[in-house]
């Protein structure tokens, strides 16, 4: 096993404080919004090897068998099949989707085709990979997530002084299934169609407005009202009226399922993914925004956000199985006076959010994680078991 150094990203919705004071590491000029640690190679995670700072990428292009093991390698080919992150919202993100791995590949072929550079910030997709992802909280998470019930929603529109709210109202009345979400949402932001800043911002007003007077739907109300304050006149605004509230509390965990719609609004979390850069986004950023290629992905049918119950293994581990092969997540209680068997296997990476454990393998590797600090190990390393105080957060293969 080996000491892995994460990749920061750093964007404007990100905090300046919560991943440097998390993870313990020095606070950047700007906001951190996310620490990667995986082997995407837009941003590879370092590996201590032989006392150099070596690619993890290039680590398993060295010998996928041994690192990877050789059922993984038959069945992702000869790259890490997940991405562990974490992400630290202060601001809300993008109104966005991410695709199936079938219209990954046919957009990565295409735009590999027109010669759009990898790292253009034009480009949808960056890889050919699916991006499913489950969410862990570590601080009180909120988020939007997936279509609500169409009668739901027209009820949150129902009485709201705005032209653009009562056009939705009507729209949804009348048409109260899984088509007449598709057309609202389609008519907010076709190019064609989508409505004027002035027409966003009655919205958001009406919303104060009724929210001063005693709201019943304070919750949506004041999502509509703080969106409007970061993103003025963006229709994302209004179309968080059409999507789930979900708040996770620490400790809890959602999946996101490719054409899953859905903005992250604020709080810290571990995300695990496939290991993909695909985002597709409708709104609510400063970054690229393609409607066209969104609205083909999107997943209209109106569902509740997929919360996902953990298992217990070992008595100290806690397990959230996704419903994909790319990846599973665990977590670890770590306390004195024992050894704990961590679950998993395969190539693995584990992060320590809190105070001091010493993970070994079969044979004689072992690595003590303080706060802040990951490990990746190879398939090769066999099972492992912790020793000491703290969590461990652990990324591995299904």
């Amino acid at each position: 096993m080996h000491q892995l150094h994460g990749a920061p990203r750093h964007y404007a919705w990100g905090s300046r404080t919560a991943i440097p004071e998390l993870l313990g590491v020095p606070p950047a000029d700007g906001p951190t919004a996310e620490m990667w640690f995986g082997a995407h190679p837009a941003a590879p995670s370092l590996v201590d090897l032989h006392g150099e700072a070596v690619p993890l990428d290039a680590v398993i292009a060295r010998s996928p068998g041994d690192v990877m093991g050789d059922d993984v390698v038959a069945r992702f080919g000869p790259s890490l099949p997940y991405l562990l992150k974490v992400i630290a919202a202060e601001r809300p993100l993008s109104l966005q989707v991410h695709p199936t791995i079938a219209r990954a590949r046919e957009g990565f072929d295409a735009e590999e085709a027109r010669g759009v550079p990898v790292d253009d910030a034009r480009r949808n997709y960056r890889d050919p990979n699916h991006k499913p992802e489950l969410v862990y909280a570590l601080t009180r998470f909120d988020a939007l997530c997936g279509f609500r019930a169409p009668r739901r929603a027209a009820e949150l529109l129902a009485g709201l002084d705005a032209p653009l709210a009562t056009e939705l109202h009507g729209l949804l009345t009348a048409q109260p299934t899984y088509e007449g979400i598709r057309t609202a949402f389609r008519s907010l932001l076709e190019p064609d169609l989508r409505p004027p800043a002035e027409a966003v911002d009655e919205v958001a007003r009406a919303c104060r407005r009724r929210l001063e007077d005693g709201s019943p739907s304070p919750r949506a109300d004041r999502t509509v009202v703080r969106l409007a304050e970061a993103y003025p006149g963006d229709p994302g605004v209004v179309v968080s009226l059409l999507l789930n509230p979900v708040t996770l509390e620490p400790g809890e965990a959602m999946f996101v399922p490719a054409g899953g719609v859905h903005a992250y609004l604020k709080g810290v979390a571990v995300e695990v993914m496939a290991n993909s850069d695909n985002v597709l986004r409708a709104g609510l950023t400063a970054k690229h925004i393609d409607i066209p290629e969104l609205l083909a992905n999107v997943d209209y049918v109106a569902a509740p956000p997929i919360r996902i119950a953990p298992e217990r293994f070992y008595g100290a581990s806690k397990v959230f199985y996704a419903p994909v092969d790319d990846f599973e997540l665990s977590v670890t209680t770590v306390v004195d006076g024992g050894t704990h068997h961590l679950p998993g296997r395969g190539p693995r990476v584990l992060l320590c959010l809190d105070g001091e454990v010493t993970v070994a393998a079969a044979g004689d590797a072992s690595l003590t994680l303080t706060r802040g600090d990951a490990a990746f190990v190879p398939a090769a390393d066999g099972a492992l078991s912790a020793v000491g105080r703290g969590t461990v957060v652990q990324a591995d293969v299904p």
